[in-house]
């Protein structure tokens, strides 16, 4: 799951950094809005629609979520979190404040403003480059071996 959510977070800042309508207050466009789009298929409006049926931004409604609501933003955080997302990494992706991956940046760059396109980016990546190097300790070669060719040429 760990190579899946790598993409989806680099893919996901690819798209916000080529995107003209980032909006951080608006639930279909902001940091956790844009992930959720890429992980569900869901448009913008249509994310921006099932948060305004509860009350609160991301993080609000990631600490009131309950999986057997049946509110719609609770299923789909419940399928951001069946991703391998946790509500934690959730909640500190759309504040850019998660601890691990502050502390991967130069100390100059640690003071990111969750509202900030170039930010959430830099983000992001530093935290796909994380998993990524978390990751990549786990592989042996022998997992990407391709499988001897029985055939003959």
């Amino acid at each position: 799951m760990a190579a899946e959510m790598i993409e989806v977070l680099r893919k996901t800042a690819r798209k916000i950094e080529n995107s003209s309508s980032y909006q951080w207050g608006h639930m279909g466009l902001c940091n956790c809005g844009f992930l959720a789009q890429e992980i569900t298929s869901l448009s913008k409006e249509e994310i921006h629609r099932r948060a305004m049926q509860r009350h609160g931004d991301w993080s609000e409604q990631l600490n009131d979520y309950c999986p057997t609501s049946g509110f719609p933003m609770d299923d789909l955080i419940s399928e951001l979190i069946a991703f391998g997302f946790t509500r934690t990494e959730l909640a500190h992706l759309e504040k850019l404040s998660a601890p691990a991956v502050l502390r991967q940046l130069p100390i100059a760059k640690r003071n990111l403003h969750h509202n900030i396109k170039s930010d959430v980016v830099l983000y992001m990546n530093t935290w796909a480059q994380a998993l990524e190097d978390s990751y990549l300790p786990m592989i042996s070669i022998q997992d990407l071996a391709v499988p001897e060719f029985q055939g003959s040429l």
